[in-house]
């Protein structure tokens, strides 16, 4: 197989996310390739393609990596979506899943299906990370009763519990099936003992999807062939890698992949925290959340934090800080939600105490201050831990000495297996613990971001940009994912909040005087979440509320719901729709603070996609798009209203900012076919500082000729008067702006006058100016 790329493989400049689904399968993601061309994106950016358990809505849980979603289409509407993106000049970025497998349907997956039935001996036993030497493995199924195995029972040759099947080993099916069940290499169990004695390592505390080991060699070459034979034929030209801290050795094995692909585009899902730097690996960047953080921000008022302080403070009673709350967001994740995993380490910790080496490991977790490290790299990391710990516990000093000696050990089994726990405590007990307590301003609650720190200053967002065109000018951009808790658009109009603390403290005293909730810190996450997403329909928000609350679990818990708790929840959520006085304030501040909202997200769109980076669009926002998180945020697109907008955007007048979202898709469009047809405009990064009153209110860069200027904080501006005399220094030729139509001839520029139409604009030298010089 040549690894050469074939000749017209497109650049990968700017992708387009479509999750691929048996809902929305790889034919009618072929039937998008005009439009994505229209629309200025190089590559389709695909959810995993390979065959997935059935029904799989979003297909990360893997089941066979030998062939593609039958329920997608197969590998025969695979070729006929290639055939699509090459007719219409396009090229593929698909999304692989290294780190586990779906095993919630054991039949459908064929290599834990055998090792279900041969155990050790199975030729399959080294794919998956299970810890042997415990015994039988255990697969959590069960009903929470002492009697549940009753309900096995015998067919076909297989056990069944219900709707579960499981295979039975040689020579072992003879009597009843209890009998035979007390026979296998494998034991059914409760499946609350999934968090706490499970014998397999999981993808955080997911049961039903199981650790691989692509560290062996020949785990990575069976898990990925079929992917690098679409690289090396130059079918595939990127290639997103999920979820790499949950690996043994990320570094290793991105030296394989990037070995086994030496052309592809390579990004990896990594998770940074505030300040924290990419490792030095051999990819092209991230999937986008450092950029996310650091773009919203801009849009966030800096000097609003006290007052949401105070705001919070009131309603809840008292203040934790974010540092105190995820400290123990984390340790309850480490102690409960992981407790298995914390049980393996502390077993590796055998000159140690058994319960000190569990609550000294939990507590390094707990204060981890990044997803994980890289032994032996980010030994500081490892030292910040070490000296929070203590600080918490100086009791379990002589074991926090003890296990972090080890755990700067590379080579330590230990020290290995660590940064495994640490990424998976900081997803749940931050991602999806404290960012549903932490409700003082939840715009800022977001996947890589940081909300103890309010808002982005242009300077810090200026630096951030200079360092990535120099260092990673060719990591992911996005705004929304398959993952964000709220989208680009919800975000955008929370933003506004900072600029109206005041006012936003007394429509929630008000509001929650009105419906109260005997939880007040969940009570303004909903009200946030619900001006946020508003109007929004009733079903939508009483889905979102319940997972919050459960994920939040504080007043309710997946594990154990509050019938009580929950009934006064969903109580506020009708009443913002039956009560006609509340519906109708909840409508009317939903409607004023839309616009200045709109203004936000142009803002924030034009930014990411004209930053140093590859943009990512995800699938619908284009157009204003106000979903909530998972899976709310994979509703089904109306791309035939897309489709016929851009049409119209194409053949008539600049379009105006309104409810219907031609705006954005106006936006979208011209950066992005900007991007692709003259990319020597988008080599630099340069701020370009507006000089007046009204200066902190422009964010403006020049990216090597392509000039991206939006407006931030457009109700301070308006207080303000306006921009006045404010300008902004433009290249001396002449430039035109994509989204008017309008030529400046350079120089000083009023930017009353450059934003008179939109609040936002990017200027490129006019063509003809360009053949002049």
């Amino acid at each position: 197989m040549s690894t050469t790329p074939r000749p017209d493989a497109p650049r990968v400049g700017a992708t387009y996310r479509v999750q691929v689904r048996p809902g929305f399968d790889l034919d009618a993601t072929a039937e998008l390739a005009d439009y994505l061309t229209g629309l200025g994106v190089t590559h389709l950016y695909s959810a995993p393609l390979l065959t997935a358990a059935p029904g799989s809505a979003h297909g990360y849980d893997v089941v066979d990596h030998r062939a593609v979603n039958p329920e997608l289409g197969g590998e025969a509407a695979r070729q006929r979506l290639l055939r699509a993106l090459r007719a219409a000049g396009l090229g593929m970025v698909v999304d692989i899943v290294p780190n586990h497998a779906g095993v919630a349907v054991p039949a459908a997956n064929p290599a834990w299906w055998d090792v279900l039935r041969r155990g050790r001996d199975s030729a399959y036993a080294g794919w998956f990370d299970v810890d042997w030497d415990r015994g039988r493995l255990l697969l959590p199924v069960l009903a929470d009763t002492p009697d549940a195995l009753d309900d096995l029972k015998l067919a076909d040759g297989e056990l069944r519990y219900h709707e579960h099947r499981f295979p039975i080993a040689d020579g072992t099916g003879d009597g009843g099936p209890r009998e035979v069940h007390d026979r296998q290499h494998y034991e059914l169990v409760s499946w609350r003992r999934g968090d706490t004695e499970l014998t397999y390592r999981r993808f955080f505390a997911v049961s039903d999807l199981a650790g691989l080991r692509v560290e062996d060699p020949e785990v990575f070459a069976a898990t990925h062939e079929l992917v690098l034979r679409w690289a090396a034929a130059g079918e595939v030209d990127g290639i997103r890698v999920d979820h790499p801290d949950g690996l043994r050795d990320p570094s290793a094995y991105l030296a394989r992949l990037r070995a086994a692909a030496p052309d592809a585009w390579l990004v990896v899902e990594k998770i940074l925290e505030y300040g924290e730097e990419l490792p030095d690996w051999p990819v092209e960047g991230t999937t986008g959340y450092d950029a996310l953080a650091a773009v919203c921000g801009l849009f966030v008022d800096p000097d609003a934090e006290g007052d949401f302080t105070a705001l919070d403070t009131h309603l809840v009673g008292r203040h934790t800080s974010w540092q105190d709350l995820t400290h123990d967001t984390k340790l309850a994740a480490a102690t409960r939600l992981l407790s298995a995993e914390l049980t393996r380490l502390a077993a590796l910790a055998d000159d140690v105490e058994p319960d000190a080496a569990r609550a000294a490991l939990a507590e390094l977790a707990a204060a981890f201050p990044v997803y994980r490290g890289y032994p032996p790299h980010g030994a500081r990391h490892l030292a910040a831990a070490r000296a929070e710990a203590g600080r918490r516990r100086p009791d379990l000093t002589a074991v926090l000495d003890a296990l972090t000696r080890r755990l700067r050990d590379p080579d330590d089994e230990l020290a290995k297996r660590f940064p495994q726990l640490t990424g998976a405590v900081m997803a749940k007990g931050v991602e999806d613990t404290a960012f549903y307590r932490w409700s003082r301003f939840v715009a800022l609650n977001e996947v890589g971001g940081s909300p103890a720190h309010f808002g982005v200053p242009p300077a810090e967002f200026h630096r951030f940009a200079a360092a990535r065109q120099v260092r990673w000018p060719a990591s992911m951009t996005t705004l929304s994912t398959h993952d964000t808790k709220r989208s680009e658009d919800v975000r955008a109009r929370l933003a506004v909040l900072s600029e109206l603390p005041g006012r936003w403290a007394d429509l929630v005293a008000r509001w929650t005087a009105r419906a109260p909730l005997p939880d007040p810190a969940f009570a303004h996450l909903l009200w946030q979440t619900a001006v946020g997403a508003w109007p929004i329909e009733r079903e939508r928000l009483h889905a979102y509320v319940e997972k919050a609350a459960r994920e939040a679990s504080a007043a309710t818990s997946w594990a154990d719901p509050d019938p009580v708790f929950e009934r006064a929840m969903h109580d506020v959520v009708d009443a913002m729709y039956d009560d006609a006085q509340l519906h109708a304030e909840l409508t009317a501040f939903a409607d004023e603070i839309a616009p200045v909202g709109w203004s936000n997200s142009l803002g924030q769109k034009l930014v990411q996609l004209a930053m140093p980076g590859v943009p990512d669009t995800y699938q619908g926002t284009e157009l204003w798009d106000n979903s909530l998180v998972d899976p709310d945020n994979r509703r089904p697109v109306d791309f035939a209203v897309r489709r016929e907008l851009l049409a119209r955007l194409d053949a008539g007048p600049p379009p105006p900012v309104d409810a219907g979202g031609a705006a954005k898709l106006l936006v979208v469009s011209r950066t992005l076919r900007l991007r692709r047809d003259r990319p020597e405009l988008f080599t630099g990064y340069r701020p370009v500082p507006a000089h007046g009153r009204a200066g902190r209110h422009a964010l403006a860069f020049d990216r090597g000729g392509a000039v991206a200027v939006a407006t931030r904080l457009p109700l301070g501006l308006a207080r303000a008067g306006g921009w006045g005399d404010t300008t902004l220094s433009l290249p001396v030729h002449e430039v035109t702006d994509l989204f008017t139509g309008r030529s400046y001839s350079g120089g000083q520029t009023l930017l009353a006058d450059l934003l008179a139409t939109y609040p936002v604009a990017l200027l490129a030298p006019t063509t003809e100016s360009v053949e002049a010089s």
